[in-house]
């Protein structure tokens, strides 16, 4: 199967106040891929920093990190899509590896796997609750997962099909669990985890941290589907 071409891609970067981190991220961008910049609600300026370069800027009001990747997947027209966080700790130029995993069929969806560049950028109580996370979910699915972060790539049309529900925290994880379900194959790549640019709206609170572990919860309760086996032999 042969390489996705340049205009392919298109790259969903959920966007919530991200006006210090915009330029090196949208600038890292892979040439010709284009970028969907998803405004959350941002009051410093990330839309019109977004479009002066070059971005494609599209507004969800309603908060939440699910609700800003839904619409961004369905602003998105490229064959292949990637999801990126918009605070520098991940480099976008990284994409096209894990591209590679699903153009060529190796994978479904291809994760990056975050390796920390240095002490102090994942913090303890962050890296020890995603392996907590990641624990749970080889229970539930049988995925041997190592990391469940944000950088990932998969087909537009097949991620629509999954039909994912949640539009808050719980929107990453339920990619992964809904594509177990649907019997993908999904591969992790390293990519290098860098210092973010501002803190997070998910671990830099007490509030994000709460609904974060709320909404995964109700994630990993969800049931597998049941098998329709009425035209079954």
């Amino acid at each position: 199967m042969p390489e996705p071409s340049p205009a392919a891609v298109d790259v969903v970067l959920p966007c919530l106040n991200e006006a210090a981190a915009l330029p090196w991220v949208l600038a890292r961008i892979p040439p010709h891929w284009r970028a969907i910049v998803v405004d959350n609600g941002s009051s410093d300026g990330s839309a019109d920093i977004a479009g002066a370069h070059g971005a494609t800027v599209v507004h969800e009001p309603r908060r939440g990190f699910g609700a800003a990747c839904d619409t961004g997947l369905r602003a998105a027209t490229a064959d292949i899509v990637c999801f990126c966080d918009c605070d520098a700790s991940l480099d976008p130029g990284l994409l096209p590896a894990l591209v590679r995993e699903v153009a060529l069929g190796r994978a479904e969806l291809a994760l990056g796997r975050r390796r920390p560049t240095g002490r102090g950028v994942w913090p303890v109580h962050a890296r020890v609750g995603n392996l907590a996370l990641s624990r749970m979910v080889r229970s539930r699915t049988g995925l041997r997962l190592r990391d469940l972060g944000p950088m990932r790539a998969a087909r537009r049309e097949a991620l629509l099909g999954l039909g994912l529900t949640d539009r808050r925290s719980g929107y990453p994880l339920e990619m992964v669990v809904r594509a177990a379900d649907a019997g993908w194959r999904v591969r992790e790549t390293d990519v290098p985890y860098l210092p973010r640019a501002g803190r997070s709206k998910v671990t830099g609170t007490w509030r994000g941290t709460w609904q974060a572990v709320r909404d995964m919860r109700a994630v990993l309760a969800l049931q597998p589907p049941v098998p329709d086996r009425r035209n079954v032999p």
